[in-house]
């Protein structure tokens, strides 16, 4: 997600100058390839405009905080205004219910932009996070296997599913839908209707149409992020049209420049409330604004990570975890643990890339079978004694050697895996000066 946008970025950030402040003079120069950058990466050029001029206004003349050098300092300001472009700190993701059920929710949004999937994800999501009785209902006439495709993802889903009429009026399946919902006491009704390959009058006034007989309690518009500008183009015409509530971003982990996710919300006002991050149905996150500016700066986003495996981990131990992060106690013992962890949350290229530095770290394994490396590393740590793993740095040649033996790899794994680790301790202790762990305690 975002990988030549976030490269671009980090380059001449790791060229600032270390002096005592970050001069104007290299500033500009860093500005340049910024900009550069983002214009590549089809982010809109008013927007591109307004984040360098609070970039550089927040960085000229600022002095360095002790012990942090000017790069450090500067991936910070660069942090603080993507988190403002994307929405804002004190942005919630998701999108809260609050109304008397049945609730309904109206998707709409072109054709191909993965509305129908997205009304699953959606109704899945409010399933297992907030245990509500969900039902999607389809209603695009102009498409009979979109219905057939979403019944199919309802069962997959275990969620309800209306039986849409499609040669009746738009507004009669919708009124019908409602009845059924009151009927079978359901919490939430998802209706996701037709798209078109572009915004004509006839899709509009259908939209219009199954609005004004299904009183929404939201109106969400699906973009395919990877349409970059397009997708904020004809966001700001439905929302011109018809008024939104806020937008879903789809295929966002294939989205490797990253032009709509920085400009939408910018150039429309709404909100992004959820990402959907892979085709799996079970592939959509909360938006959080935060969260994405620490992933496109290789920040990591450990809080996402705690929460996808609130199943596996107690909140004690999420907050144990981050609390040592914080403080730099991070071992080997807590790095075993994760791997562990790591296991039931999917691949590990996924989990490394929400680690500090896991994209760099991803980066240096290219060509490398990832799964079977991971099985190494375990294999390596669980070769240590328990004091080896408290305490790496007592780690001397005939312990590494030991090591090596009773894992069955060589020395220069062992040797290796632990630069790695060193590496990404160093890293945390960058963060924790500049107080980016304290915000994912507050989060927790």
């Amino acid at each position: 997600m975002f990988d030549n946008l976030r490269e671009r970025i980090l380059a001449p950030i790791r060229n600032l100058g270390k002096g005592g402040r970050i001069t104007e003079e290299s500033l500009q120069e860093a500005m340049k390839e910024i900009r550069r950058a983002l214009l590549e990466a089809d982010v809109h050029f008013k927007v591109v405009k307004e984040f360098l001029d609070q970039v550089q206004k927040e960085a000229i003349g600022q002095e360095l905080i002790k012990n942090v050098n000017a790069g450090q300092q500067f991936v910070k300001i660069v942090y603080d205004a993507l988190v403002k472009f994307l929405g804002g700190a004190e942005t919630v993701g998701g999108l809260e219910l609050r109304a008397a059920p049945p609730v309904p929710i109206l998707l709409v949004g072109l054709q191909g932009s993965g509305k129908t999937t997205t009304a699953a994800k959606l109704g899945l999501h409010y399933k297992k996070k907030e245990k509500k009785q969900v039902m999607l209902v389809p209603c695009d006439p102009r498409r009979p296997a979109a219905k057939d495709q979403l019944r199919i993802l309802a069962k997959q889903a275990d969620l309800g599913f209306f039986e849409s009429d499609l040669t009746k009026p738009l507004a009669t399946i919708v009124r019908e839908a409602m009845a059924e919902a009151k009927k079978r006491v359901v919490d939430v009704v998802i209706v996701d209707t037709a798209g078109r390959l572009s915004i004509d009058d006839e899709l509009m006034n259908e939209v219009a149409e199954v609005r004004a007989a299904l009183d929404p309690f939201a109106t969400i518009f699906v973009a395919d992020s990877m349409t970059g500008q397009d997708a904020v183009n004809v966001a700001q015409a439905f929302h011109a049209k018809t008024q939104l509530t806020g937008v879903i971003l789809t295929k966002l982990d294939g989205d490797a420049r990253g032009g709509a996710a920085l400009s939408i919300k910018f150039l429309t006002g709404l909100p992004i409330l959820f990402m959907g991050m892979g085709e799996g149905i079970s592939a959509l996150e909360p938006f959080h604004p935060d969260r994405l500016a620490s992933r496109i700066l290789d920040m990591g986003d450990v809080l996402t990570l705690v929460e996808k495996a609130a199943e596996a981990i107690s909140q004690e131990d999420a907050m144990a975890s981050v609390g040592k992060m914080s403080k730099g106690q991070f071992n080997l013992e807590d790095f075993l643990g994760q791997m562990k962890m790591m296991k039931k949350l999917g691949s590990m290229e996924g989990i490394m890339k929400m680690l500090p530095g896991g994209n760099k770290m991803m980066s240096q394994l290219q060509g490398v079978d990832t799964e079977g490396e991971m099985k190494k590393t375990e294999a390596i740590i669980l070769s240590m004694t328990k004091k080896e793993r408290l305490n790496h740095k007592i780690l001397n040649g005939n312990r590494r050697l030991r090591i090596a033996k009773g894992s069955g790899t060589q020395v220069q794994d062992v040797n290796r895996l632990v630069s790695k680790f060193e590496d990404a301790q160093k890293m945390m202790s960058q963060f924790a000066k500049m107080g980016l762990f304290k915000k994912m305690m507050k989060g927790m």
